[in-house]
């Protein structure tokens, strides 16, 4: 793994996370971006060399409006750059971790990602991250 790609923080407004971390990070949020197959509306903030990454369900059943119900507000997952997420799946799968994607898919931010199971992983979900080639 190359490097801490972003941390995701899961809100319930958008707008009022975008306007806390302009003032924490002192600096506008780059891009947001609506992810229809996971159900889930991101914006992006630099960090240094890493991101973060807040993410508000668009549904109720959404994974991410169902984590907030559940747990409240707060980080939801690291994510670790890579630069093959499929040897990285397997590798990691051969050590013990769980995958809950045995293929990557399209995620955010010109992503490939992949996910691993909280229960494999210390408790925390961990997302891979591979740049996509431009189409």
């Amino acid at each position: 793994m190359n490097k801490i790609e972003h941390l995701g923080i899961a809100v319930k407004d958008l707008d009022a996370a975008e306007k806390m971390y302009e003032d924490l990070l002192g600096v506008q949020s780059y891009k947001r971006e609506e992810v229809p197959t996971e159900g889930v509306t991101t914006s992006f903030f630099k960090c240094g060399e890493s991101k973060i990454e807040l993410l508000v369900g668009t549904n109720p059943n959404s994974p991410i409006s169902r984590y907030v119900e559940k747990r409240g507000e707060g980080l939801h997952h690291i994510a670790y750059a890579v630069d093959d997420i499929r040897s990285e799946i397997e590798r990691l799968k051969e050590k013990g971790f769980v995958a809950l994607n045995e293929e990557p898919k399209i995620g955010a931010d010109n992503k490939l990602v992949a996910f691993l199971h909280p229960k494999s992983a210390g408790g925390v979900l961990v997302e891979l991250c591979q740049d996509r080639s431009p189409e």
